[in-house]
């Protein structure tokens, strides 16, 4: 036994000391770098070219050593999301060698990309709620994703090119002098996005879903994987990993709470600082339903998220403290548990931040956090609740957001007649069915497929990507993410929310402009608005909208209908 756990240590010791070898994307055009949303590059026929997204997956790397040798990488995954700001992947672990080449793959082996999505955890590179790169009601990942805007003297639109399926894997090879013997290295990659968008008619080829025998897909994933060259190689200090001292694990306080998820759904990134428990939860549901924490005692969180509407409200917009009105629609508080930002601009990435600055805000409930700490303190009730929660009488801000938000994350939705439907306990009537098929079907004429392209924004389980959208909306003086970013590209960009409980929670959009679902829907038809910022999704359907008779639009709202989950609402 001593020598079989000196062994493995022997073999820890070597596999912390292994070399590192870092990869670096850039994204470039004809050598220049590529700023999303913001750089116009000159294209064919006298075009110009605006790239909003480049997204990939990367597999299966390979490092060749001078003997020729192959030292492959197997179950290692990574993710590129330039608009995310994930640029560079991190190979450990690697034998201090002298390497001539590196190989790698923008895609998936077979059984991986056909594998359950729901399996991998919240930041891993194939949870699809961390990269947005997987269809999932048509299996299998997007490999790449590229999206954007062009521009002629007289025309414009979009281009949305999606590329799966394993005819579409990419294979990329190239030289690269990567000593690794002495030193860690830092490896730069140019991904030049004219090479693998060259000789591409925008207009008439604005998107490919990558499907089997597509040659426009084809064109996309030979140029792509020859796309790719080496800027720069640096050498890098050896890091020496050292294993981390096991202390004393803070007591964990109160009943651990058994959050029950769908199986179709991906795993949430639950918050770690503080694990879910009953009594928090309890204390949660509370507060969130009490107007003392409220200026004057009049409104609560409940007040203008009712649960009996998915907790969102039925005015377009809320009412506050002294009849004051909020300034937007209040959202659906749905299946947060997968969000990472919050409000309809996403200024705020904690849900615990944003119940306190809901508390604080003079349009809403307009209290002072002090105040309200004093109020419940000197509750008959509330410090036991806090104790038992917290393991302490003492009542805190902190304490009060944390307490929302973890009853919060456990408000989940996923008991609808279309959840029934796919565990084939029920069946959705023709219409749903037509429905349906429009909303996870692109359009794209070219290959004679006519849907209404929806699960682009409103794809997965959550019916959301959780992503900002311009969706075509008339503008006003509300501007959108970009009051928040000050780029005039994210004008008219709002956070995307869930459809889910959809039929239940109008009015719609960030300012409730839109009574009725059937009227929601005719917007995408008929109302969409260009600009600088539409959606590149939307951008490539010519004006007014994405063409759908009377009877798609029917049939989507009879499918959107089968979301609502009545024992989520009960």
């Amino acid at each position: 036994m001593t020598l079989r756990i000196a062994g493995l240590t022997l073999l820890l010791l070597a596999s912390l000391n292994g070399a590192q070898l870092s990869i670096e994307f850039v994204a470039k055009w004809e050598a220049r770098p590529v700023t999303l949303s913001e750089s116009w590059h000159a294209a064919r026929n006298n075009s110009s070219l605006s790239l909003s997204r480049i997204a990939y997956l990367v597999s299966e790397p390979v490092l060749i050593d001078s003997t020729g040798s192959e030292h492959i990488l197997h179950d290692w995954y990574g993710l590129i999301d330039f608009e995310a700001g994930i640029t560079s992947v991190d190979l450990v672990d690697l034998p201090p060698l002298e390497f001539t080449a590196i190989e790698f793959l923008i895609g998936l082996e077979p059984e991986i990309n056909q594998s359950d999505p729901a399996k991998f955890a919240a930041k891993h590179p194939l949870n699809p709620i961390h990269n947005k790169l997987h269809w999932n009601w048509q299996d299998g990942y997007i490999f790449l994703a590229l999206e954007g805007h062009w521009h002629t003297k007289y025309k414009k639109g979009g281009f949305s090119y999606h590329l799966g399926n394993e005819p579409h894997r990419m294979r990329v090879r190239m030289p690269a002098a990567v000593d690794l013997r002495t030193s860690d290295a830092h490896l730069i990659l140019d991904f030049n996005l004219d090479h693998a968008l060259a000789n591409i008619a925008y207009a008439k080829t604005s998107s490919t879903h990558g499907r089997p025998g597509d040659p426009l897909a084809l064109q996309l994933k030979e140029q792509a994987q020859d796309a790719f060259s080496v800027a720069r190689i640096d050498s890098a200090q050896r890091q020496t990993a050292i294993p981390a001292v096991k202390g004393i694990a803070t007591p964990f306080i109160g009943t651990p709470y058994p959050l029950k998820i769908s199986k179709f759904f991906p795993l949430p990134p639950l918050p770690k600082d503080y694990p879910l428990s009953a009594e928090r939860v309890e204390l949660g549901r509370r507060l969130f339903h009490d107007a003392q924490l409220s200026k004057d005692t009049t409104i609560s969180c409940a007040s203008c998220h009712k649960s009996e509407l998915a907790f969102a409200d039925n005015r377009r917009r809320s009412t506050g403290v002294n009849q004051q009105l909020g300034r937007r629609n209040s959202m659906p508080l749905v299946n947060l548990a997968w969000k990472d930002a919050f409000f309809w601009d996403g200024r705020v990435h904690s849900l615990r931040n944003q119940a306190l600055i809901s508390i604080q805000n003079e349009t809403e409930m307009g209290a002072s956090l002090e105040k309200i700490e004093k109020k419940l303190s000197e509750h008959p009730a509330y410090p036991s609740l806090f104790n038992a929660a917290y393991g302490s009488r003492i009542i805190s801000a902190e304490r009060i957001g944390v307490a929302i938000e973890q009853f919060l994350l456990t408000q989940i939705s996923d008991d609808s007649r279309f959840d029934r439907a796919l565990k084939n306990e029920v069946a959705l009537t023709e219409i749903e069915k037509r429905g349906l098929e429009l909303f996870f079907t692109e359009y794209d004429p070219r290959r004679k497929l006519y849907g209404a392209d929806c699960f682009h924004c409103h794809g997965g389980p959550l019916f959301s990507d959780l992503s900002n959208h311009n969706n075509g909306l008339t503008l006003t003086s509300d501007r959108g993410i970009a009051e928040i970013t000050q780029r005039k590209s994210d004008v008219g960009k709002f956070s995307t929310p869930s459809l889910r409980n959809v039929e239940i929670t109008a009015p719609y959009m960030h300012d409730g402009r839109f009574i009725s679902l059937k009227e929601a829907v005719e917007h995408y038809r008929s109302g969409i608005r260009r600009g600088r910022a539409l959606d590149p999704n939307l951008a490539k359907h010519s004006s007014p909208g994405i063409p759908l008779s009377d009877a798609d639009v029917d049939a989507l709202v009879a499918f959107l209908k089968t979301l609502t989950d009545n024992k989520f609402l009960d």
